[in-house]
């Protein structure tokens, strides 16, 4: 990053100056702590000044908004002149329970629709499972059947407000649902867009909510992604989801290892 040679002869005075006022202080007043530092155990400093950046550069460090390396978004005009879509995670009870709740935000400014299933649905299981027992509807949708994922879109215009599906193990048949439910009601597989989860990987090392082995995982997730590619354009077939892993205690470096992966 550039700054003048009078700005940095400046900036170098003032952190010199202030660094010695500093030692005055912390002798009457210490530090909480010897060592403060970031989430990922990286040290930091007391103060920053230009004399940091110095090597920086703009085009490669930082650049324009819209363009590589998108420290400053992915849209030419940032959000004044597109907003992120707004969308509550919204799933309670049965499909029409979710289909009212989602009526209500829709009317109430929401712009996208965000899914959250009951447990038995992410682990593939039936409403009448034994193993359902006590769990259905409780912190998300049961979504059981084709007939449940009308009630669940019921009213919905698909192909204006995309929905964002968080599901794992059963997502290749959840959004299979979605998709018939679409044709079903007259609206063309191109037309409408979403996002699922379908990060069935990081179920083993992470939320844990895995039904099938890695590899046929892996078959699942390839051939939703395929299917998407060649007739669903608006729809992303997968959304890795590193977050789940640092959040089950690996470092912020295994986080991106295994995201980028």
């Amino acid at each position: 990053m550039y700054f003048s040679d009078e700005t940095q002869k400046t900036s170098h005075q003032l952190n010199e100056k202030w660094q010695n006022e500093v030692k005055e202080t912390i002798k009457k007043n210490p530090d909480q702590k010897d060592r403060f530092s970031t989430v990922s155990d990286l040290d930091i400093k007391r103060l920053y000044t230009p004399e940091d950046i110095k090597d920086m550069n703009f085009a490669r460090d930082i650049g324009t908004p819209g363009e590589f390396p998108y420290l400053r978004g992915n849209q030419a005009t940032g959000y004044r002149g597109q907003y992120w879509t707004f969308r509550m995670f919204a799933g309670m009870g049965s499909a029409r329970d979710t289909n009212t709740r989602w009526h209500m935000l829709l009317r109430k400014g929401q712009t996208g629709l965000s899914t959250a299933f009951d447990f038995p649905t992410l682990m593939g299981y039936d409403s009448d499972s034994p193993k359902a027992l006590g769990e259905v509807g409780k912190c998300g949708v049961a979504i059981d059947t084709l007939e449940d994922f009308l009630d669940l879109i019921n009213g919905i215009p698909l192909d204006q407000v995309t929905t964002s599906m968080t599901i794992n193990p059963p997502a290749t048949v959840l959004w299979a649902m979605y998709c018939a439910a679409a044709e079903i009601k007259g609206v063309p597989l191109n037309k409408i867009g979403g996002t699922i989860q379908n990060d069935m990987l990081k179920e083993f090392i992470a939320q844990k909510t895995f039904m099938c082995p890695p590899e046929p995982s892996v078959k699942l997730i390839s051939d939703t992604v395929e299917f998407g590619t060649k007739y669903v354009p608006r729809w992303n077939t997968i959304s890795i989801s590193g977050y789940h892993i640092r959040e089950a205690g690996s470092t912020a470096v295994q986080e991106l290892a295994f995201t980028l992966r």
